[in-house]
């Protein structure tokens, strides 16, 4: 359970808390946290639904589960984005592999797509009637684009993408 630290109060004020860092020469690491005012088993039932994802970020225009490999807990999951920078329009595509711990924790792995590496970890915890959801994302894409430039777009752009997803999660309550 989280001691009521600055962090937590932020949380539950609404806060997206972020914390960014390089991950390699063109790439982009960040963490980011939010108090969604909603029971956990709820959260998890919403964020393993997949095809659901285009609604909680703007720019992801195609989410689907391709395959399940249930005897070794493992999903395929091919993600399609769209992100317009200054004077130009960046395509992106992914294919991953998720697996899933119940109620806790789901880990994205790179199988293929436009990043020469990429790994994500969602985590859940309860905290009081509601979850905090942590959002850990380290990505290189295959476009050479220094790293500041990455960071700079991931700060601007998750606590966005972040605030859309709790909309979409507490609609229904």
């Amino acid at each position: 359970m989280l001691t009521l630290t600055n962090e937590t109060a932020a949380l539950m004020q609404g806060e997206i808390v972020l914390n960014t860092r390089s991950h390699s020469a063109w790439g982009g690491a960040v963490t980011a946290k939010m108090y969604l005012p909603i029971a956990l088993p709820s959260v998890w039932q919403q964020v393993t639904d997949y095809p659901r994802w285009v609604q909680y970020f703007p720019d992801v225009t195609r989410s689907e589960v391709r395959q399940v490999l249930a005897q070794k807990g493992i999903k395929r999951i091919y993600q399609a984005a769209s992100k317009a920078f200054l004077i130009f329009t960046a395509q992106v595509d992914i294919t991953l592999q998720v697996l899933e711990t119940q109620n806790q924790r789901i880990q994205f792995f790179l199988e293929s797509g436009s990043f020469s590496d990429f790994n994500a970890d969602l985590q859940l915890q309860p905290y009081g009637e509601g979850t905090i959801l942590t959002y850990s994302v380290q990505a290189t894409p295959t476009i050479p684009v220094p790293s500041f430039l990455i960071e700079q777009a991931i700060r601007l752009d998750l606590p966005t993408n972040l605030r859309q997803m709790r909309s979409v999660l507490c609609a229904g309550r």
